[in-house]
């Protein structure tokens, strides 16, 4: 008896110490979310910076120092300019690449036209270093997450999966009980329907949905109660 539960219990530790870890902060008068996404090597990934004032980018480098984090990439889901704000930031702290989907660069070049219109006049354009492709992954310490393609909201949007977290870092693509918009250029609403329907609902429903806006849900809610793409 002493033998089995010492088993199960170094097992359970063993699954605790390599679960993925993440932490979210909100941002902006757009309240996006920014997540640090790190395991237990200690190396992670910031994804979609939206840090822009000076406060707002101490918090997330208080966090990263704080948990001793090895920045190794800062990488967007997608270019809306509220997912890049701080990518130059994060760039420059840290002295590492900017990763986007091989999709988005013109969204990504439009953002400096317009950025001042929308009250960010320091906002500053940023070096791409690496197009992430789909199918594909993306790796960091002892982790892959796996890209999945999921267009609609823009037009090479990336979502990023982690299958032994049940994790699933989504973007603009599916909130609680809501959509990504899509009257914004090159935005699809049939395509990211479908999108949902063939991509993020062929996740297991205990699936873990971190959107890029608002609170987490799971994949088994938003089929059963999503106004927009409910499905059972």
């Amino acid at each position: 008896m002493w033998i089995f539960a010492n088993y199960y219990t170094n097992l359970h530790q063993s699954f605790i110490r390599y679960m993925l870890k993440s932490e979210s902060f909100v941002f902006g008068s757009f309240q996006e979310n920014t997540y640090v996404i790190y395991d237990e090597t200690g190396e992670g990934i910031v994804l979609d910076p939206g840090c822009y004032e000076l406060p707002e980018q101490h918090a997330l480098s208080q966090f990263i120092s704080d948990n001793k984090i090895k920045i190794t990439q800062v990488v967007n889901t997608h270019c809306h300019i509220d997912h890049v704000l701080g990518n130059q930031y994060v760039k420059d702290k840290y002295q590492v690449p900017l990763a986007i989907p091989e999709g988005e660069m013109e969204v990504l070049a439009s953002v400096k036209v317009y950025a001042p219109n929308y009250g960010f006049p320091k906002y500053q354009e940023t070096d791409v270093d690496i197009f992430i492709k789909s199918p594909g992954t993306l790796k960091f310490g002892n982790t892959v997450l796996k890209v999945l393609l999921m267009p609609g909201h823009s037009p090479g949007h990336l979502a990023f999966y982690h299958d032994d977290s049940k994790v699933c870092f989504g973007g603009d693509v599916l909130f609680q009980n809501s959509i990504g918009r899509t009257d914004l250029p090159g935005g699809d609403y049939q395509t990211l329907i479908r999108s949902i329907h063939e991509k993020m609902f062929s996740l297991p429903d205990e699936v873990i949905v971190y959107s890029g806006h608002g609170p987490s849900t799971t994949v088994g809610q938003e089929k059963r109660t999503n106004p927009f793409c409910a499905i059972v």
